[in-house]
């Protein structure tokens, strides 16, 4: 992949969703992955895959992990049953844009209060009256949230006694919880992995905030009354054996069957109100020339060119750097 496509916003719909592994090997094979396990290999092409999530007992090679960098497939280490998140690589775009309007939308309370309303309209199906206050579109969305869990333990035939789990003793919780709590952990490695390969900031959450995936919280939380809640209620009913495993699978046919991973991205440029033009804006002002390290931050001018020697520039020169051939940027360079 070359360094201009890194800084192309990917096209994340047409990707696959997710694989997870456990106890295997992963080397690099050709141009993309192999899985090896004691029953055999399993050649991966990661080229085509959003996340991978990597649990326990994985080896994985340096060289895969490179492979699976340059194809644009994030990476992310969790616990048994893809139920913790541990750690995380990095995305597959290089752009900043996405990231600067999620940061000036978050940074004035105005604006962050619109796409919080936003958020939670998204919510619903029907149109709610304009002067809502978010105190009351809150009261609506427990509202909501409660009838959905009554509709769900109704159609299943399995009880429903509140959301409640301890990590600490995973195993107490009830199989429909247990369910729950995989089917969110999936959803929300979905949501992160499309947030990041977006470029934006899974940490500056709107409605959520204070954790380091607050945004994915946030976008999560648009599709969860449509795929986690139902796929823990089925799983749920069919059996409380294999629990996990059999959560795993079901969201990866439900992400499939709601096409959910190419409505993503699109639903965050509509919650953070971020149309075609103002998309076009950004591109013009931060992508403008994708070979050079970047602008410069003013804060009269707004952005200067990078990369450019100003030693002799009416600008306050540093001491030791009155040579008109330094160039600071080549120096920054080379320290990586």
């Amino acid at each position: 992949m070359r360094i201009r496509d890194l800084h192309l916003l990917p096209k994340v719909r047409d990707s696959w969703s997710y694989l997870y592994a456990e106890h295997c090997r992963i080397d690099q094979e050709d141009k993309a992955i192999a899985i090896q396990e004691k029953d055999g290999k399993t050649p991966v092409p990661c080229a085509m895959l959003t996340l991978l999530m990597l649990g326990p007992g994985v080896t994985v090679t340096h060289a895969a992990i490179r492979t699976l960098a340059e194809s644009g497939c994030l990476v992310m280490w969790c616990g048994e049953e893809a139920v913790r998140f541990y750690a995380v690589g990095m995305g597959e775009t290089r752009s900043s844009r996405n990231l600067l309007a999620q940061a000036r939308l978050w940074a004035d309370p105005a604006s962050r209060l619109a796409v919080v309303m936003r958020m939670y309209r998204m919510r619903f199906d029907e149109p709610l009256p304009d002067d809502l206050t978010l105190q009351q579109l809150r009261g609506r969305e427990g509202i909501r949230i409660r009838q959905v869990y009554a509709n769900a333990s109704r159609d299943s035939g399995i009880a429903w006694e509140g959301r409640s789990y301890r990590t600490s003793n995973w195993r107490s919780a009830d199989p429909v919880n247990r369910a729950l709590s995989c089917a969110n952990s999936c959803l929300y490695g979905l949501c992160h992995a499309a947030i990041v390969s977006a470029g934006f900031s899974p940490a500056l959450g709107f409605i959520h905030t204070g954790k380091m995936l607050s945004f994915v919280y946030d976008i999560a939380d648009l599709y969860k009354t449509e795929v986690s809640i139902p796929v823990a209620f089925a799983v749920a009913k069919e059996s409380s054996t294999a629990i996990e495993i059999r959560a795993r699978k079901a969201c990866r046919d439900a992400f499939h069957s709601t096409r959910l991973l190419e409505r993503i991205v699109p639903d965050i440029h509509s919650a953070l109100g971020l149309d075609q033009s103002v998309r076009a804006a950004d591109e013009a002002l931060y992508d403008g020339d994708q070979e050079t390290p970047g602008g410069l931050w003013d804060p009269v001018l707004g952005q200067v060119a990078g990369g450019v020697n100003r030693a002799d520039s009416p600008e306050r020169k540093q001491p030791g750097r009155e040579d008109p051939g330094f160039d600071a940027s080549q120096e920054e360079q080379s320290q990586w």
